[in-house]
């Protein structure tokens, strides 16, 4: 038995989310049809793994400022998620993105001091952990390997290279991880490769489980060890804000296996969820609940619209979430 059953480490941000909106030529003004104020990056994955039932917790760093404030506040009121591993780094500031949305595309523009990135050290020791998501861009902090070799699967992952480099070296960090979740985009620049089955197969060579993410056309997934291979369709979905769908989908997918689902079931459990996060404004706070997914798959069973899994099993899950918050 683990004490968490989800951890994720990474850099931490308060995004300000503006949709309906491209991003303005040089000297140009646009107005957005909606704003948000939401915890970014990192958190997204937290506050999404906490809100399907699972009991998770961040590893990041925040600053003692108004946005810090902010991300702290709703943060706190996630009931399964734990902070006592977000630290708050003294005259540090805190991440912030501004992000530009439509309903097929997203533009961002962040201000972050190295201060507030994810620290190799933690101030407390982190109890027996199910599994931990962590990015592999910047190294894997000794934490994780610890935690690896204490019997946690640690699922490794990738944000943009602002460099646009995308330096093959990085993968060499999949070494370390038991599973990696890219996007396609990222995972075919790594691999100069010309799509997302060519990416997973080149991947496949460096660990276990590799899952491409594909956006709207969902995500294709294998896993080496199980022989195992997957490729799930997104559900068709009228798309509001994209921000956080990967967050939603990264964090789905680490929970599902922490269940012992199959890699189908899975994939398609973060398929979905990724699916509901895009039909409202934000990131972490476009992030769907337990009860939510619940009712998504009833009213999808009676249509007959989900990709197929053993949505019997999802559900006795996401059920008794919702009854024990209820309780």
């Amino acid at each position: 038995m683990t004490e968490l059953d989800l951890v994720f480490g990474g850099r931490v941000f308060c995004d300000l989310v503006m949709s309906g909106v491209a991003a303005p030529a040089v000297g140009a003004e646009v107005f957005a049809d909606s704003f948000a104020v939401a915890p970014g990056g990192t958190a997204t994955r937290a506050v999404a793994g906490a809100r399907l039932g699972f009991r998770s917790a961040l590893v990041g760093a925040v600053g003692p400022d108004m946005f810090g404030a902010a991300v702290r506040d709703a943060l706190a009121a996630e009931a399964q998620l734990d902070l006592r591993w977000l630290r708050e780094v003294p005259g540090a500031h805190t991440a912030v993105t501004v992000a530009l949305t439509d309903a097929a595309d997203r533009s961002f523009v962040t201000y972050e001091q190295r201060a507030t990135w994810l620290s190799d050290e933690l101030d407390r020791p982190l109890p027996r952990v199910a599994a931990c998501h962590v990015g592999i861009a910047e190294g894997i902090p000794a934490w994780v390997g610890e935690l690896r070799r204490a019997g946690t699967t640690v699922v490794g992952g990738v944000g943009w290279d602002e460099t646009e480099v995308w330096d093959p070296a990085a993968l060499d960090a999949l070494a370390q991880v038991d599973a990696f979740v890219p996007n396609e985009d990222e995972a075919t620049r790594y691999t100069r490769t010309p799509d997302a089955a060519s990416a997973l197969a080149e991947l496949s060579r460096r660990t276990a489980l590799v899952v491409v993410t594909r956006g709207a056309r969902g995500a294709v997934a294998t896993d080496s060890a199980t022989g195992e291979h997957c490729e799930v369709l997104a559900p068709p979905v009228t798309a509001i804000d994209p921000t956080g769908a990967g967050d939603c989908f990264v964090a789905a997918l680490c929970g599902a296996r922490t269940v012992g689902w199959t890699l189908q079931t899975s994939v398609a459990f973060a398929v979905l969820a990724a699916s509901e996060s895009v039909q409202r404004l934000g990131g972490a706070s476009s992030a769907p609940t337990a009860a939510h997914l619940a009712a998504r798959i009833r009213e999808g069973l009676e249509h007959d619209d989900l990709t197929s899994g053993d949505w019997g099993t999802v559900l006795e899950h996401l059920d008794a979430t919702t009854k024990g918050a209820g309780a």
